[in-house]
């Protein structure tokens, strides 16, 4: 991994200087369209998530640093169920900017809905690691344990709903959602539960294991394990087959040691979070955006954050499966100089 939080180093714009030359080598800007006059606009809506994750805070503290910059008159987040709502909201135009999962993202942009707008990238802004959560007293030691099990796969309109059911077919297990009759060998039993209400139903053992797509650590999840005490499943075998089936959004990743008191480092799958924008994006409010993820990355430190990459120069160009908003390859050119 590069950047850490917690480290004493953050980017600077002489590092990003040196890290995005290879990255917009022949990059061609095309011309921009939908742009407004330069000047800053009078609202900017930044897409975040469920409270106690990370999206949120993150985007709480870019909706602070906008406004704060001048980039925008005022700059509020919205809370939300997560990146395909995120999404929606972006595309609907009730949302400036929205934080999403690139495989989320890519989706999307495949299936082509709302193709006459279309969805560009800012950035990307950090790594999201999968989380799939037992209680500490549980007998599951692996995926393939969740077999006659119930698990919470995420809230519909999170990205968690998209890729925890890749997950469960990479580990070659079937599901169904409660209650839609008897479970079969290697039938996993669904329930669409968010962070928050899927941590509630593990402690009250109405789940047997929870799938969450955050930071580390989520605040949530260090509450939780803090009073009742949970572990980690490792991921990271099924990721031959996640990558084969639905490409490289996907990543081998450490949730260090110490990130949960008294739980393991484990390995677990990460995918890419970006910061986007419609296509049609105001160009000045873009380039400033990209200006603070650059200048004032220090500001975006989500206070629970201790371990996840973070801003890197080589990474903030790396968004995989849709493109840069031209006026935020124009910012980065610029900032190469």
């Amino acid at each position: 991994m590069n950047d850490r939080f917690g480290s004493t180093a953050f980017p600077r714009r002489t590092a990003l200087k040196a890290g995005v030359a290879a990255g917009l080598t022949g990059l061609l800007l095309p011309a921009l369209s939908g742009c407004t006059p330069e000047g800053r606009p009078d609202t900017v809506t930044v897409a975040g998530g469920e409270p106690g994750g990370f999206y949120l805070e993150f985007a709480g503290l870019l909706a602070e640093s906008l406004q704060r910059h001048g980039a925008a008159g005022q700059a509020t987040a919205l809370t939300t169920g997560g990146s395909l709502e995120n999404l929606d909201l972006l595309l609907a135009g009730r949302a400036t900017l929205a934080v999403a999962l690139s495989d989320s993202a890519a989706q999307r942009a495949a299936a082509g809905e709302a193709a006459a707008v279309g969805i560009s990238a800012v950035g990307k802004v950090y790594e999201n690691y999968v989380h799939c959560v037992v209680r500490r007293d549980s007998s599951i030691r692996d995926v393939a344990g969740l077999a006659g099990r119930t698990v919470a796969v995420g809230e519909p309109g999170s990205g968690t709903s998209l890729t925890t059911p890749r997950l469960l077919e990479a580990a070659g297990l079937s599901s169904t959602a409660v209650g839609a009759g008897p479970a079969h060998a290697g039938t996993v039993s669904v329930l669409n539960l968010g962070l928050n209400d899927g941590l509630a139903a593990l402690r009250n053992g109405s789940v047997d294991a929870l799938f969450w797509s955050g930071g580390v650590p989520t605040a949530a999840i260090a509450a939780a394990h803090a009073d009742a005490g949970l572990g980690l499943l490792d991921l990271s075998p099924l990721l031959p087959a996640l990558r084969a089936k639905h490409g490289l959004f996907y990543d081998r990743v450490l949730i260090p040691e110490g990130a949960y008191p008294g739980i393991p480092a484990v390995w677990t799958v990460g995918v890419a979070n970006l910061l986007l924008c419609r296509s049609d994006a105001d160009a000045q409010t873009v380039k400033k955006t990209v200006e603070i993820l650059v200048d004032h990355a220090e500001e975006l430190v989500p206070r629970s954050s201790l371990g996840v990459q973070f801003l890197s120069p080589d990474s903030l160009i790396n968004t995989p499966g849709l493109p840069l908003h031209p006026a935020a390859a124009a910012a980065y050119r610029e900032l190469h100089g």
